[in-house]
């Protein structure tokens, strides 16, 4: 079972501003070769605030092991606001999901 996403996201002059820190293995074809484990890394990550996408990415599996993630948009754009949620998910190679939330301030 995966942990949970830590997520810190901080509202200031019109700009949100998120951390997030996954907690995943990310095993690249090459290291889950050496492990004898099965190839395995996060493939797809999006962001939500109010149901509107405010980060979209597909990754590869040159991401670190629990990879730091820190973006910005704008608060007028979506309508955000301090005490809203935004909402992390990420999707990894087996299919796994991943959502976690945290509240921006």
């Amino acid at each position: 079972m995966a942990k949970k996403t830590r997520i810190k996201a901080k509202l200031k002059k019109g700009v949100v501003t998120v951390k997030a820190l996954a907690s995943h293995e990310m095993l690249s074809h090459q290291e889950a070769e050496r492990a004898k484990k099965e190839a395995n890394w996060i493939t797809y990550v999006v962001a939500k605030v109010n149901g509107n996408i405010v980060y979209e990415v597909s990754t590869s599996q040159f991401l670190s092991k629990n990879p730091y993630m820190k973006f910005q948009f704008q608060a007028e754009a979506t309508g955000t606001k301090k005490g809203d949620k935004i909402e992390f998910t990420w999707v990894d190679l087996k299919g796994n999901t991943n959502t976690s939330t945290g509240k921006i301030k």
